[in-house]
């Protein structure tokens, strides 16, 4: 194995660990819902020092149930690595077609003396 298929699958192996071991080693056992977002857990904070707190704001929209939530939240994400591999494909097939306009030029001489193109490093 080369160096690179090593730390591929040693990055594999954490990331299933920090799936796995919270189940495995039930750290959520005894809660009403044991792996709630930082969201639920501070509200629960707050109306238990201050049981009267009145929010500054409500939510736009409520959704009906957590699973929605969820997959609303997986949809937001989603879309948000589609955009961003769009962004990073555009700007290497740009950089890939300017390496080869110009090889192409250097190989058909480019007018014979005529000066060096410059390659742009994105």
């Amino acid at each position: 194995m080369n160096k690179n298929t090593k730390i591929n699958a040693l990055l594999l192996v954490v990331v299933a660990a920090l799936a796995v071991l919270p189940l495995a080693l039930g750290l959520g056992d005894g809660e009403k819902e044991p792996f709630t977002g930082a969201d639920a857990q501070a509200e629960t904070a707050i109306t238990e020092i201050d049981p009267d707190y009145d929010p500054w704001f409500s939510p736009l929209y409520e959704p009906p149930s957590g699973e929605i939530e969820s997959a609303l939240f997986a949809l937001q994400a989603a879309l948000g690595a589609g955009v961003l591999a769009y962004y990073f494909g555009l700007r290497r097939g740009r950089r890939q077609g300017e390496l080869r306009a110009t090889a192409g030029q250097e190989r058909r001489g480019a007018g014979g003396g005529a000066e060096e193109p410059t390659v742009r490093k994105a």
